[in-house]
């Protein structure tokens, strides 16, 4: 198993219990194959730049081990969720 980040940003719009749900979702799909490290829910933010008229979001950055086969699951889980504005899964070299 190899060392990952995810960094990503639920939109601001969505309830609590939303925002918390789509949390635990991404935290199965990597408990599915792998092992979570460190999880840091940032909470709300100003974005860089707006996406889509939207100017804020939940950030949310996990430290976490995995194979391939869940890297590939949700990258795919998160192209698909309207919940997501953006996300970034990268190789942890640290």
């Amino acid at each position: 198993m190899r060392k990952y980040e995810i960094m990503y940003i639920i939109r601001p719009d969505l309830e609590q219990e939303v925002v918390q749900s789509t949390v635990e979702k991404f935290q199965n799909i990597i408990n599915n194959g792998g092992e979570i490290t460190k999880h840091d829910i940032m909470g709300k933010r100003r974005l860089a730049y707006e996406i889509n008229k939207i100017r804020d979001g939940h950030y949310v950055l996990v430290h976490f081990n995995a194979n391939n086969d869940v890297i590939t699951e949700l990258d795919r889980v998160m192209k698909i969720s309207d919940e997501i504005i953006r996300f970034l899964i990268v190789k942890d070299v640290a």
